[in-house]
């Protein structure tokens, strides 16, 4: 399957002409507004952040921010004064989905004693929300310290399996946009790492899980396992059957 990713640009996109998106629409634009919202402005936000994730789930963090608009029945202008650019919207939904993974992650260490038990609830779960097509480039995209290769690091690619103990980290992969932000964006990234990370430790120690399964493997399986289908009970479907397919592949044999 093949995983679309935000194409990060240099510069913002720039909002259309009589649209606020200046510095004064800044602290609008992400949410973040110490007043209360009126109804029908709060209405409007929630539209756009329900289409922008049906929308990046289907075709990627590359689709536009009209797309997002039209499926949320509001004008362009309305997102852009939420979210005076899409690397603002994008961020929004990135860190959203980053959150509820790492909650679903600590719900299943704290609800399941098995160790195989909870990893597998935590990718059923996941895969069943959808999920894994909203994972931000920074958290699929790991790099993983190559033994073989005499410390030389490759951190344009997603890691293949490995054996031993892989070092992870994040991948900078970030518009100037971003980087004002880049620390809130480490913190949840690094949050959802540390306790897959947990959750992949137990099952490995328990033999229930290969040795040579990563985190990076377990969040890619997430991704792989949540295809976009137009049909919604062929995508439940398709999503079951494949995922039943990856947990037996992720599975230690005697």
């Amino acid at each position: 399957m093949h995983i679309q990713e935000t194409q990060w640009s240099s510069a913002p996109t720039v909002a259309p002409t009589g649209v606020s998106g200046g510095a004064g629409g800044r602290g609008a634009g992400d949410g973040s507004r110490s007043t209360p919202l009126r109804v029908d402005a709060q209405r409007n936000l929630e539209h756009v952040l329900r289409a922008a994730r049906e929308v990046f789930g289907e075709l990627g963090y590359g689709a536009p921010m009209e797309d997002v608009a039209r499926r949320a029945r509001v004008g362009v202008g309305t997102v852009y004064r939420r979210f005076p650019s899409k690397d603002v919207l994008v961020r929004r939904i990135a860190e959203e989905e980053t959150s509820r993974l790492t909650d679903q992650a600590r719900t299943a260490l704290g609800q399941e004693d098995e160790p195989w038990s909870a990893l597998s609830r935590f990718l059923r779960t996941s895969v069943a929300s959808g999920a894994g097509r909203l994972l931000p480039p920074q958290v699929l995209r790991v790099g993983v310290a190559d033994e073989r290769s005499e410390g030389v690091r490759d951190e344009t690619r997603v890691p293949e399996q490995r054996s031993g103990a892989p070092e992870l980290r994040l991948v900078e992969q970030r518009s100037s946009v971003l980087d004002a932000d880049a620390g809130a964006d480490d913190t949840g990234a690094a949050a959802l790492l540390e306790v897959v990370g947990r959750l992949v430790d137990r099952a490995r120690a328990a033999g229930e899980l290969r040795p040579d399964v990563t985190v990076s493997d377990v969040l890619l399986v997430i991704a792989t396992a949540a295809p976009s289908l137009p049909d919604a009970a062929q995508q439940a479907a398709a999503s079951a059957r494949l995922l039943d397919i990856l947990l037996e592949g992720l599975r230690s044999r005697p």
